[in-house]
This record gives structure tokens, C-alpha cells and sequence, in this order.
């Protein structure tokens, strides 16, 4: 799974427990042998990729504007000029979608992600039909490996 694509959405500001499940994540999926996929800001992205470099992961960050915006922990920067329409780039690169908490950004990703037949896991977020619930990092990150080894097969 060394070239896999997840995609980690939410909020560009979060709270502490927030943080704690995106760095999580992060580990989880650099453990994985995973490349996360986010939009490089600050909050939960910025927690996901600070997880995910703490295990040696790679980090993929597409950013709405200019480098400036970009969080420390990004391995690759893509600046886009395409602010909120970048969204779509992120959920359509991954092979699976997680998201964290966040607000009505991250559940306008949650609809592109859906409508583009990705699956989302949500942990902590929007309580909406398509979206798979878990309570926990592990279950996220668990349900993101059963997706990856389905679409392996097919």
C-alpha cells in the first residue's frame, strides 16, 4: 500500500481532543505505509500530518492559495489558487476519506467524497447517511484498510 492515497478532512481550526484523534489518524496511517492527502492548513490537517511525520510518513497538502498557508509538516505542497474548489482534488486523489470533526467546509468534501462513490469514515464528525461512524482512531484506520484491500482486489 506504499503509493495509497487517504485523505484526511476537517476543520482548519479544533479543539485539543480534536487534534488528538487527527494526529492519531496520521500515525495510523503512516504506520499503514499510507500517504496522507489533506488541505494543508492548520487544525485537524495540520495534526494529521504531524502525526503521520512522527512515524515517517509521507504528507501531500493541497492547499487553497499560496505556499505561505501551508502547515510545517508537509512533505509535498500544492498550491492551487482554487481556494474551496481544491476539495474536490483531495477526495477524488484518495482512495478513502476520513473525516475529523470540522464544519461546513469539511461537510461540503464529505458530499464531493460521496458523490464521486469514495467512502468516508467519519470519526467525531457529520452524522449523515453515506458516512460510516466509528468511535475511535483504530476503527477509523481499521475500516480504511478493509476499503484499500477491497479495492485491491477488484
Amino acid at each position: 500500500m506504499a503509493e495509497t492515497l487517504i485523505a484526511v478532512i476537517g476543520g482548519n481550526e479544533c479543539e485539543p481532543i480534536v487534534a488528538s484523534l487527527a494526529t492519531d489518524i496520521g500515525r495510523g496511517i503512516a504506520d499503514m505505509g499510507g500517504t496522507l492527502v489533506c488541505g494543508g492548513r492548520g487544525g485537524v490537517m495540520e495534526s494529521a500530518c504531524k502525526g503521520a511525520k512522527e512515524r515517517g510518513g509521507r504528507t501531500l497538502g493541497i492547499l487553497p492559495h499560496s505556499v505561505s498557508d501551508a502547515n510545517p509538516f508537509l512533505d509535498v505542497v500544492l498550491p492551487t489558487d482554487l481556494g474551496s474548489a481544491r476539495n474536490g482534488l483531495i477526495v477524488q486523489a484518495a482512495s478513502v476519506v476520513i473525516a475529523i470533526g470540522g464544519g461546513y467546509g469539511t461537510l461540503s468534501e464529505i458530499a464531493l467524497a460521496l458523490k464521486a462513490g469514495k467512502t468516508v469514515i467519519g470519526l467525531a464528525t457529520w452524522d449523515i447517511p453515506g458516512v460510516l461512524p466509528v468511535q475511535t482512531p483504530n476503527e477509523a484506520l481499521s475500516q480504511a484498510a478493509e476499503v484499500i484491500a477491497r479495492s485491491a482486489l477488484a
